[in-house]
Parts: structure tokens; sequence; C-alpha cells
């Protein structure tokens, strides 16, 4: 297990590193020329002596690859520049909306699994029965909404009409229930399909059927040996599914002004600050790998046997 991690955890420099040229080359290939945007922040006349000395400042008028690499030298030490908007380290905004972020994600995660996991069994129990087509019905439905969708018509009902809670903003503990709600019901959606098929799927597999044979009880056959195989089956769905829900805050972040990491690479993007825009993707990216990791990890502590067949 020990050299599966070793072997894992020096693949992750190497992706960072593509990732990084990537998003380097694609930043500056971008229409919008940086100096200009800086200028225009400083309320300055833009013109080409203006663009030459703000080129001259940043470094900008240097060659690509000697620009990438310096940019790389500074990010290993987390120094990822300054906002062209702002002029605060990158680091330092990204940290303060990263904080807002975590904190809504933890809130959907402990959401979808208290919800997901036992209506996912009443509906494996009830199989074919009504309550299973009501209940599959019901949250599947949620899957195929857009986020969007449920979150304006949440604000609109809820915060609108209702004036049950506010719509962002970290006023108070209250601002988070809506975002929250947004982002849980399609995850809740996809858990229930995904527990509810995996503890099918394992009823009439033969350690079941033993099982039943020598008199277990069936509760203690859920409990013990079914649920046990359905939750390693989705731990890598629900593992992969956490840094994709860090990026899908982009939208409902913006929506209920919730000031997270979303909301600052939504601002990034339309005030072209290309730096932040830099840090997040390569950010986002970490987070994948992190927990790429972490479930590979678990996996192999909960069945050894995948690290022999992994090589």
């Amino acid at each position: 297990m020990l050299s599966h991690l070793i072997k894992r955890l020096l693949f992750i420099p190497f992706i960072l590193l593509i990732i990084s040229f990537i998003t380097f080359c694609l930043i500056s290939l971008a229409p919008s020329d940086p100096a200009e945007v800086i200028l225009r922040v400083n309320n300055i006349q833009v013109t080409p002596l203006a663009i030459e000395q703000v080129n001259q400042e940043f470094g900008l008028n240097q060659p690509f690859f000697y620009r990438y690499l310096c940019w790389l030298k500074s990010a290993l030490y987390l120094d990822f520049g300054n906002s062209y908007i702002t002029k605060e380290s990158v680091s330092t905004i990204l940290t303060r909306a990263m904080l807002p972020t975590l904190y809504l994600v933890s809130c959907v995660v402990l959401i979808t699994i208290c919800l997901s996991i036992p209506i996912g069994i009443l509906l494996a129990r009830n199989a074919n029965k009504l309550i299973d087509k009501i209940g599959r019905f019901i949250t599947f439905s949620f899957v195929g909404m857009p986020d969007y969708w449920i979150g304006l018509l949440l604000i609109w009902l809820i915060s609108v009409k209702l004036n049950w809670l506010p719509m962002g903003k970290m006023d108070s503990t209250s601002s988070v229930i809506l975002p929250t709600i947004t982002l849980s019901l399609a995850y809740i959606g996809l858990y229930v399909k995904l527990i509810r098929n995996t503890i099918l799927e394992q009823l009439p597999q033969y350690y079941v059927l033993y099982a039943k044979a020598r008199g277990l009880k069936n509760s203690l056959i859920m409990n013990k040996h079914i649920m046990i195989n359905a939750i390693q089956s989705s731990l890598v769905v629900f593992g992969m599914s956490i840094p994709r829900l860090i990026a899908g805050t982009v939208i409902i972040e913006n929506i209920f002004a919730w000031p997270g990491m979303g909301r600052a690479c939504v601002t990034a993007i339309y005030e072209h600050d290309y730096p932040v825009l830099q840090a997040y993707i390569l950010l986002i990216s970490l987070l994948y790998l992190i927990f790429n990791l972490l479930i590979d990890m678990v996996q192999i502590y909960i069945n050894p046997k995948l690290c022999y067949n992994n090589g």
C-alpha cells in the first residue's frame, strides 16, 4: 500500500505541471491585453506608451516560456502574484474565498449523506412498490433539473414571496440554507439511485443467499454484508463528487451572492483578472487529485486486493 501511495504522489506534480502549462497557454491566447486591463482599472488613458510601460513593469513583454517559468517558480512558494484589479495577493483572495466554499460544501455533503443513505435503503427494501416508484420519480427529477433553475425558484418562493430566509452573503447562519438545498437536491437524487441499485444488485449474490440459508436475520444481512459492499461501491463516485461539487459552486455562489471561490472565479473572468483565474484552476485541479488519492487509499484499506490488482 505504501509503494502504491508513493507512486500516486509522484504523479501529482507532473499532472499539475501539465495543467498549469495548458492554463498559462490558454490565458496567454486570450483576446484581452492584461496591460489594458491594468490601465483601465487605474483610470489611466490607454496609449501605446502606457501599455509599453505596464508591460515593462509586469514583465508582460518577456518571452512566453520565460514568463511561465517565472510564474511557476513563484507558484512553488504559493505566490501566484497579485490581482490586476485589487492589487491584493492572489493567495490571500483565494484563501479568504475558500472558507465560505468549504463551509457550503460541508453542509451539502452532510445533508446528502444523511438523506440519500436511508432513502436509498428504503426504496431498495420496497423495490417496485408504490413508495419506490414515487420516491424514484421525485428524487430522480431533481437530477435532471439545472441547479440555477432550482436556485432561482427557491429565491423567488422562499426569499421574495414568503420572506422566510435571506438569499446569501453569509449574514447569518440561515444564509447557507438555500444554497445548501439547491446544491443538495441533485446529489441526493443521484446517490439515492446509486445506493438503491447497488443494494438490489447485491441481493441475488451467492453470499447473500448463503447467509439467508444459514438463518441469519434480514436486518443483519443488510447491515453487516450488503450495506458494506454498497457503501464501498459508492465510495469512488461520492469521493469524486466533492471536488466536482466545489467547482460546481460557481453558478450557485453567484446566484446567492455567496462570497466563495466560485464567485471569485466568475469575477476574475468578467474583469479579466488572469492571475486569480490561473490560481483557481490550479487549486481545483489539486483538489481533484488529492480526493482521487484519498478515495483510492480508503478503497485499498477496505479491500487490500485492489492494490495488487493495480500493480
